[in-house]
Order: structure tokens, then sequence, then C-alpha cells
């Protein structure tokens, strides 16, 4: 980890100076922790692609000002939100780099970097919302939040993203049979793809900047979040129909450079932790209030809200957790289930 941190300093440093950045200013792209400043502040900096309105960001800002106030000013965390620095695939790529320090994404997409994060995108894998808050706060949560340290990928908390349900332009989803044929914006996710081909769509990933031009357009038919995101990203506009059937409960990951994370102190570590902690106990509160809301919003713009016989759906994907038999991925759906 040293030698890599190291590497990461020359390269970023001889950039530097083939830029001709030999100044540092407010706004400059510092791709890595200032740990070096004269004032012996620390400078972290965190990209996400979410909007500023989201439940999910303001957590974080709370993030920030709760370690500000907890390292006396001595630790700082600069956010960049609306996928300013990159996709949340181009985020995660970028902390692995130690070209930045913090990054938030969805479970989803992450698999693709550690394939145990497919447990995520499994349809129906938690009983109830209570269960969802179990795991993930149990030693199974804390076991996937490890799981990217030999990918230079610190876990340190997760934000609750409620359940994933369809919303589609054209027609409303009352069973699974509605979706055959219909194009369906999914993210990165070989596993959200697979959930696709069993309940008769068509998976199509597509960013999630680039998504309302594509429902505008008709590239996609549809595609599925939880209400917040929905709201926020205004797809109410595009998409009249809003099916709660909540197949999957994918939550939100923070996540750190290893390389960052190990270069700072016991005490940094703990006020950092301490101020995630917090936080996520904030977003909690701020997502009932925002997925009660967003509900409302939705509906007075002339969404109709479908709350569709679960049944079918979860018949329809029970193949894919059969299919995982022999594997460590069966091994923990086990575990999962045992959780009371």
């Amino acid at each position: 980890m040293r030698r890599r941190y190291l590497i990461v300093m020359i390269l970023a440093m001889f950039a530097c100076i083939i830029s001709g950045c030999g100044k540092k200013s407010g706004d400059d792209a510092n791709n890595f922790a200032d740990l070096g400043d004269s004032s012996n502040t620390i400078k972290l900096k965190m990209g996400h692609a979410l909007d500023t309105e989201h439940p999910v960001h303001k957590a974080m800002v709370f993030m920030a000002e709760k370690l500000k106030e907890k390292s006396d000013g001595k630790v700082i965390l600069e956010i960049y939100p609306g996928e300013q620095l990159g996709s949340e695939s181009e985020l995660v790529e970028q902390l692995q780099m130690g070209l930045l320090d913090m990054t938030k994404v969805s479970t989803s997409p992450l698999e693709s970097f550690i394939p145990i994060y497919s447990i995520f995108s499994l349809p129906y894998l938690f009983r109830d919302n209570d269960h969802y808050r179990k795991v993930l706060q149990g030693p199974v949560g804390k076991k996937l939040l490890d799981a990217g340290q030999s990918k230079s990928l610190k876990g340190l908390c997760y934000y609750d993203a409620g359940s994933r349900s369809f919303y589609t332009k054209e027609k409303p989803i009352m069973s699974p049979d509605d979706l055959t044929g219909m194009k369906i914006r999914v993210m990165n996710s070989k596993t959200a793809m697979q959930m696709m081909k069993e309940l008769g769509a068509s998976a199509t990933p597509i960013s999630w900047g680039e998504l309302y031009t594509s429902l505008q357009q008709g590239v996609v038919d549809g595609a599925e979040n939880n209400p917040p995101s929905f709201y926020f990203s205004r797809h109410y506009e595009v998409c009249k129909f809003y099916s709660l059937d909540e197949h999957t409960a994918v939550p939100d990951i923070l996540l750190m450079s290893t390389v960052v994370w190990e270069s700072l102190n016991p005490q940094q570590q703990n006020w950092l932790q301490a101020a995630v902690d917090e936080s996520v106990v904030y977003q909690r509160r701020l997502w009932k209030e925002s997925s009660d809301n967003a509900l409302k919003e939705v509906q007075k713009a002339g969404v109709e809200i479908i709350y569709p016989d679960k049944a079918p759906f979860r018949e329809s994907v029970r193949p894919m957790h059969d299919s995982y038999r022999n594997t460590p991925i069966y091994d923990l759906i086990q575990e999962i289930n045992r959780v009371e």
C-alpha cells in the first residue's frame, strides 16, 4: 500500500509539473488527500452522482460538517455531486488509483469490482425492511463492507436507498407479463440484467445522467428505482406509471481509498468514522421523509401509483436464487435468511 501510494504521489506530482499547476487554489483538481498543507489541514475530496436535493447527498453534507466539528477544522471534506467527477464506475476506478479519496455508489455497479456485491441485486432477498436493516447492521453487513479491501476499497457505511420499483411511460406494470418485450434501464450490473431477463424484459444499461433523455427519446420504455430518485431526477415528467413491486433493496455504500485511509492517523480515522456513523442515523430519518414526500409529489404531477401483487414477481425470479447453489453467494443467501 505504501508503495502504491508513493507511485500515485509521484505520478500526480509529475502531471502537475507538466501542466504547470505549481500553485494550489480553492477549486483545483487535487487528486488525492492533501496531507502536506502547512496549516496541517487535511482536505479529502469526494465525488458522487446524486442531485444535491437527494437525502443521501444531504447526509454526506451533514457528515462533512460533523467531521469539521469533531476535528476542529483539521480534516475537511469537499463534496462534488452530480457526476462532476465522473460516473459511479469511473469514481470507483479513481478511488482504486488513488486519484480520489471518497465516493458514494450503489452496490449494484460495484459488483463488477467486487463480485460478492451481486448479492444485493438479487430480487426479494430481504423479508421486510426490518430484516434488511438487521442484515446491514450485523456481521453480514460488516463482512461485505470489508470485502473490497483487496481492491483498495474500504467500506465505511451503508446509506438507505429504499426499494427499487418499475416506472414506465406507456403502461403500468401489474405483473411480470407486462414487462415482456419492454426495454428497461438498469444499472451496470450483471445480476440486475439477469433479473430483467427472468421477468421477460430487455435490460438496457444506461448511466444515470443520460437516463432522462433516453426516456424522452424512447431509447428505453422505463426504468426502476426508489421514490426519491424517481422524483428528484424528474423522470416522473416522462413516466406516468410507478408500480411498487419493490423487487430489490440495494443500499448505497460509502467508500474510501484504502491508501488514503491508511495515511490517516488513528485519531483522524476515529473522527471520520464517528462523523460517518452519525450521518447514517441522520440519513435514515431524511430518507423516510423524502420517500413519503416523493410519492405524494409524483402523484400530484399525474403519476399513477400501482401496488401490484408481488407473488408472481417473486415466483418469476426464484430460479435466480437457486442458480447460485454451491457458490459463496448461495452460502451468503442462507446466512441472510438465518438473520432474525
